[in-house]
């Protein structure tokens, strides 16, 4: 794996303007928008991120924690006890948002656990060191890789404002 930052073009994504009934003055034209490099960037180098899962009665349940971008995507984790990861059991939908409040992104979609039953041994070596060259800690099982259907993005908004659509 290597840390390109490329797989969201890999997937199949859409690239158009965020779409809301009040326009808040984001552009109609393409030109302007962010390249997929701006949310690698964001994403490989925050340190902290915040995310929300749905707790079993539907409510959300936001958390900040530490994460790695390898291979154009992002892993997370926490311990099989905490609230987030009993409610991605649950259900896998999430949403990740990187510390920043001016240069933004937004990762919506589903989380895929991975663990020692679910992949390769490198896979889980090379999330680990990624931790270790992060944060100077070893992390364990279990890592979430989030797979996005959608991501939004700016760093002047709303001028640059940016959403990919991916396909399923």
């Amino acid at each position: 794996m290597t840390s390109n930052g490329d797989r969201g073009a890999e997937r199949g994504t859409n690239r158009g303007r965020p779409q809301t009934e009040a326009r808040y003055g984001i552009p109609e034209r393409a030109d302007g928008m962010l390249p997929w490099a701006f949310v690698a960037e964001q994403m490989r180098d925050a340190r902290n991120y915040w995310v929300t899962t749905n707790r079993p009665d539907g409510s959300p349940h936001v958390r900040p924690t530490w994460g790695v971008w390898v291979d154009g995507t992002f892993h997370c984790g926490g311990g099989e006890g905490t609230r987030w990861v009993r409610n991605l059991a649950r259900n896998p939908e999430i949403v990740v948002h990187g510390e920043s409040a001016t240069e933004v992104v937004i990762l919506e979609g589903e989380a895929e656990r991975i663990d020692h039953e679910t992949a390769s041994s490198e896979l889980i070596d090379e999330l680990d060191a990624a931790y270790e060259a992060k944060y100077d800690a070893p992390h364990g099982t279990p890592f979430f890789a989030v797979q996005p259907t959608v991501v939004f993005a700016w760093s002047d908004f709303p001028t640059d404002a940016t959403r990919w659509e991916f396909d399923e």
